[in-house]
């Protein structure tokens, strides 16, 4: 197989070929969690669909009815070796999610995010299934400009921005050096549905929860930074269109390609849930970055992938 090309190279329009996903078996890792169980239930009225989670953070609950659920760690071998049996495609969105973890616990966040992706890349090798990964926008880093493109310098600033770069790499080489079906999604900052709380969620989530409990919301630094919010609606799109694309062995930002300030979405959750809690501004987060904003035209043009849901009605959605 030709190498593939780099993120940079020219690319022709969206390929033709592109289907639905059907009559497939597939896994989903991590289909327990916030995306990973939404693409599941996407994917179960035409397909077989397996589910692989340690239920560390993801909620059973959150399993479609309609898939088989396999419990368990994504590198142990035999576990893994079962989920992945006879499958066609997988979603691989297993991993420990958090930058503020990794920072904490670098060991325990590279162990799953790359040795478990490795783990999954040979299974998938064995069987022959395509892989599409669930990379991060975290790979750039600090950006040299906005917005940023798939061919920007890589240079993440957290242990979890290294470790989604490690994965996104391996999915590249697994496709030049062994001929494997793989393509790389790097997220913007996605929200939705079933997005865990805690310490450790999103900034929507996070912000949400503070103003039902009647604040303060807390904005860590200035709160000028700003971020692309990515319905998980399109996300599940992206991913759909990933598992058929003629285009492997590349990566695809996944984002709206707008920026929004964080204070921006600190304003609109309390003045929708909570109008007269107070928004504290905390110390900044350790590994964090300024701004962040996808040039999404490379998954415009070779996938088809167009955002469809506005930060506005996102918003206006979760927050009912």
């Amino acid at each position: 197989m030709s190498p593939p090309p780099a993120d940079d190279a020219a690319s022709p329009s969206v390929d033709s070929a592109t289907r639905p996903l059907v009559d497939s078996t597939v896994l989903v890792t991590g289909g327990a969690g916030f995306i990973g169980s939404h693409i599941a239930e996407a994917l179960c009225p035409d397909n077989e669909v397996r589910i692989l989670d340690s239920f560390a953070g993801g909620d059973r609950a959150n399993c479609p009815a309609g898939a088989t659920v396999v419990e368990g760690d994504i590198r142990d071998e035999r576990t893994l070796a079962t989920a992945m049996n006879g499958v066609d495609v997988v979603f691989h969105e297993g991993a420990v999610v958090s930058v503020a973890k990794s920072v904490d616990d670098p060991v325990a966040s590279h162990a799953v995010n790359v040795d478990g992706t490795l783990a999954v890349l040979e299974a998938a090798r064995r069987e022959d299934a395509r892989v599409v990964f669930a990379s991060s926008a975290a790979i750039y880093g600090v950006p040299e400009s906005l917005p940023v493109s798939e061919s920007a310098p890589k240079q993440p600033t957290s242990p979890y921005g290294l470790e989604k770069l490690s994965g996104d790499h391996y999915c590249r080489l697994y496709a030049d050096l062994y001929g494997l079906e793989t393509v790389a999604l790097r997220y913007f900052n996605v929200y939705g549905p079933r997005q865990s709380g805690g310490d450790y969620a999103g900034a929507i989530t996070a912000f949400a929860e503070q103003a039902r409990a009647g604040g303060p919301l807390r904005v860590q630094g200035d709160g000028a930074q700003t971020r692309d919010f990515v319905n998980v609606a399109d996300v599940v799109r992206a991913n759909l269109l990933a598992a058929t694309t003629e285009a492997t062995g590349e990566a695809f930002n996944v984002g709206t390609g707008s920026g929004t300030t964080i204070i921006e979405v600190a304003e609109t959750v309390r003045d929708a849930l909570a109008p007269s809690a107070e928004i504290r501004h905390v110390e900044p987060r350790a590994g964090d970055i300024r701004d962040s904003v996808a040039d999404v035209s490379k998954a415009r043009e070779r996938l088809g992938y167009e955002p469809t849901v506005p930060l506005s009605e996102g918003l206006d959605r979760y927050l009912r």
